[in-house]
């Protein structure tokens, strides 16, 4: 092993506690907090103005644990905007035709508009991102998200031929939800000046939620298909 690799891997290990947990689960902690921590540093300063020093002091680990893990600091933001966008759409990932498209899509805002609640900072990082180009995304939109977006768009396609909603444009339909769920977190300025606020409390957001729901089930002409399998909505710490 070279000698970078070993005082690397030494580093890591003194700076992860004794006791009974083991490597991977030390590993998943770890990583962990250091995503957390880079969320809240890139959105304060933005790619350019944040470094790994500052998301090792915002997660309370060393320099070197944060380059051990993530590699660097471009690898570090990539992952954790990979990670903004699967956990934003996890309730889509396992989908199929036997679906009921309003149980689906009606979970699937609800879901969208909670990860704007309790992530508003990820999804304005997100946004600048894209804003500026996605010079760090390309990869990943044009791979791995465009291969996604075609699988639900293969589905929703589909509940169209069975009767189960109007023929709409399913890469369209993505796009709105996406748009409409991410505003109140990416414009929450604009929507609290306009409506007087200094917060959206819980009965507004549920409020909005619902509206947005009804909105895009009409706008599809959805309609129930209650004999087949369902979907419920996921808790929101498991998204």
């Amino acid at each position: 092993m070279a000698r970078g690799s070993q005082d690397r891997n030494t580093s890591a290990a003194a700076a992860e506690p004794a006791g009974t947990e083991t490597g991977g689960a030390i590993r998943q902690r770890n990583e962990r907090d250091i995503l957390e921590a880079a969320e809240r540093v890139f959105s304060r300063h933005g790619y350019r103005g944040a470094s790994v020093q500052l998301v090792a002091e915002e997660a309370g680990l060393p320099k070197s644990n944060v380059l051990y893990y993530m590699g660097s600091k471009k690898a570090l933001y990539v992952r954790l905007l990979e990670g903004v966008m699967a956990r934003w759409n996890t309730m889509l990932d396992d989908i199929d035709e036997d679906d009921d498209p309003a149980q689906v899509l009606s979970a699937f805002i609800r879901s969208k508009m909670e990860m704007s609640r309790q992530y508003p900072e990820a999804s304005r990082l997100f946004a600048t991102e894209i804003l500026q180009g996605a010079p760090f995304l390309q990869d990943y939109l044009r791979g791995d998200l465009r291969e996604w977006v075609e699988g639900r768009a293969r589905v929703f396609r589909r509940w169209s031929e069975l009767g189960l909603m109007d023929p709409v444009d399913p890469v369209s339909l993505i796009f709105l939800i996406w748009s409409a769920t991410q505003h109140y977190a990416d414009f929450e300025a604009q929507v609290l000046g306009i409506t007087g606020r200094d917060h959206l409390g819980d009965e507004d957001l549920e409020r909005i939620t619902g509206f947005l729901v009804e909105v895009v089930l009409k706008g599809c002409g959805v309609r129930s298909n209650s004999g087949s399998g369902s979907r419920s909505q996921p808790e929101a710490d498991s998204v």
